[in-house]
Formats: structure tokens, C-alpha cells, sequence
């Protein structure tokens, strides 16, 4: 009975002090209470959460500014770069032309002595070792202005055949290299097929100088035993032949009536840098737009 006195009037002095008391400003006090912030105002922290926002929303767009600046940055490097490409790869075009143009000299001795001759026109008096002809194929025969017209594609159309490689015997040096002869069709790469092109005597060959060449990828692998051969190896070819490791492209000029058609040097190189030019150019001046319309001109894209 006591107890229930001494709760009654512990109520009656809580509701008394309660009435006394602001209830604004202790329903308010415990909204700030459990606010994580731990303001004393709602205005105060609403104006610090929108300030926050729009400092971090800045940032975001000014980094966002720059980083989609570097788009047409990089693709106008890209497109000079391409230039600088271009101009070498006409100056090596040139460089090669007249290389296979130029006076022929006489075939040095030592088979060192080509390797920085390579596309130089030499010259040879000999005969040919019919009997030990190698295969090149496939091959198709070599036509500088359709391959300028044909760079790039995929697959070119035309006849295919092979290139005929002889050792050719050297009367004057008393050495044995290797001569591509040039082209024949796929009916004619059978030695009986084009006797009147298989002369005994001696003759004169002038001819590119060509190195050794490694095997690139998706090349079949040469195949000696049965004398097809796809890329130019001249060790291999040497083992076969006996003859040394030295090769030249006979020229159109040394083509015998009735044999392989002579002239086979490849100097029409690929050269597609103008549509790189075009395109990494085009796409900087579209984004340099478009970077220019979102960010400076404020323009929804």
C-alpha cells in the first residue's frame, strides 16, 4: 500500500514538471537527437546537406571534363601519327622502286656481301641446273598497278601458279646460286610442259637480290621431299640444291621465250594510311564537337 502511494506521487510530479516544459523544443531536441548529424536545427542541416551535394556534383562534372577531353586528344595524335606513317611508307615505296631500277652491278663473290644489298640489281653469266628446279606456291603473277588497286582486300582474284627457282651456275665466278626464273601457270609447272624455256646455254641474268625470309604466321611449312615451297628459306633451299645461299629475281628482261616470265619483285607495299588518316581525323573532330556542345555551350546531346 505504501509502495502504490509513493508511484502516485512520483507520476504526479513527472506530469507537473512535463507541463512546465516546452514541448517544442524537447520534441525537437529528440528529432536532433537521433539525427546522425547531431545538429540543433533541421534549416542547419538541410542548407550543409545541399552545399555537400553541390560541391561533390561539381567535382564530379570537372573531372568528367577533362577525362572525355583526352577522346579526341588521343584520336588527333592518333591521325598524326598516321601522317608521319604515311610519308615513310612513301618514301620506302621510293626508295625500293629505284632500287630495282637501278644500274645492275656485277654478283659479288661472297655470299656476306648481299646482305645489305637486298632489292639491288646484279648481274651474272651462267647456265641453268634444270634438273633441280624448286616450286614457290602458290603464287600469282606479280602486276605492281592491280596490287596498288587490290591493297587491303582480303583475297585478290586471279590465276595462281608457282615461281620457278633454279640453280644457276655461275661460268665466270665459278659459284652455283639460285634464281627465281619468274612465273608459270599451274598447267605449265611441269618442266615438260615448257622444254623450249629450258636452254643448255649460257645466258645473262639480271636480277634482284633477295634475302632469306622467315616463315609468317598461317604459312605452311616448306615441304622439301616433295618440293613445295612456300616461303623463301635459303639454307633449306641451299641443302637441296647445293648451291650457295645466295637468290636473286631474274627481271622481266631475262625472261627466255617459252620459260617462267621473269620480273616477280614485289615492291608495291601496303599502303593504307590515308583511310587512317581519314578516320582518326573524323572521329576527333566529332567528339572535339561534342565535348564542345555538352561542356562549354551547355547543349544537351
Amino acid at each position: 500500500m505504501y509502495s502504490l502511494k509513493t508511484r502516485l506521487v512520483f507520476y504526479n510530479r513527472a506530469l507537473t514538471t512535463l507541463k512546465s516544459t516546452n514541448v517544442v523544443h524537447v520534441k525537437r531536441t529528440l528529432y536532433l537527437h537521433r539525427s546522425p548529424l547531431f545538429t540543433r536545427t533541421d534549416a542547419r542541416w538541410i542548407v550543409w546537406r545541399h552545399s555537400s551535394s553541390s560541391v561533390a556534383a561539381t567535382g564530379e562534372d570537372t573531372f568528367l571534363k577533362w577525362f572525355l577531353l583526352l577522346i579526341p586528344a588521343a584520336t588527333f595524335g592518333l591521325g598524326t601519327w598516321q601522317v608521319k606513317r604515311r610519308q615513310w611508307k612513301l618514301q620506302l615505296i621510293d626508295d625500293l622502286t629505284r632500287l630495282t631500277a637501278a644500274e645492275p652491278i656485277p654478283l659479288p663473290v661472297d655470299p656476306l656481301e648481299l646482305t645489305g644489298l637486298e632489292y639491288r640489281r646484279v648481274r651474272a653469266r651462267g647456265r641453268y641446273q634444270h634438273d633441280k628446279e624448286l616450286y614457290v606456291l602458290p603464287r600469282s603473277p606479280v602486276d605492281p598497278e592491280k596490287e596498288a588497286r587490290e591493297a587491303g582486300r582480303l583475297s585478290s582474284s586471279g590465276e595462281t601458279g608457282a615461281n620457278v627457282v633454279t640453280p644457276f651456275h655461275c661460268t665466270d665466278l665459278g659459284i652455283t646460286i639460285l634464281v627465281n626464273r619468274g612465273y608459270v601457270p599451274k598447267q605449265k609447272i611441269k618442266p615438260e610442259s615448257r622444254m623450249k624455256g629450258q636452254v643448255e646455254d649460257e645466258v645473262d641474268v639480271v636480277g634482284v637480290v633477295r634475302l632469306t625470309e622467315p616463315r609468317k604466321p598461317f604459312i605452311p611449312n616448306n615441304d622439301p621431299d616433295r618440293n613445295r615451297w612456300h616461303y623463301r628459306d635459303l639454307e633449306a633451299m641451299s641443302d637441296v640444291t647445293g648451291a650457295q645461299p645466295m637468290f636473286i629475281d631474274a627481271d622481266f628482261a631475262s625472261t627466255i621465250p617459252g620459260g617462267p616470265v621473269g620480273g616477280q619483285t614485289r615492291v608495291t607495299l601496303r599502303n593504307e594510311h590515308m583511310q587512317y588518316i581519314i578516320t582518326w581525323y573524323g572521329l576527333c573532330a566529332t567528339t572535339a564537337y561534342m565535348w564542345y556542345a555538352k561542356f562549354i555551350k551547355k547543349i544537351k546531346v
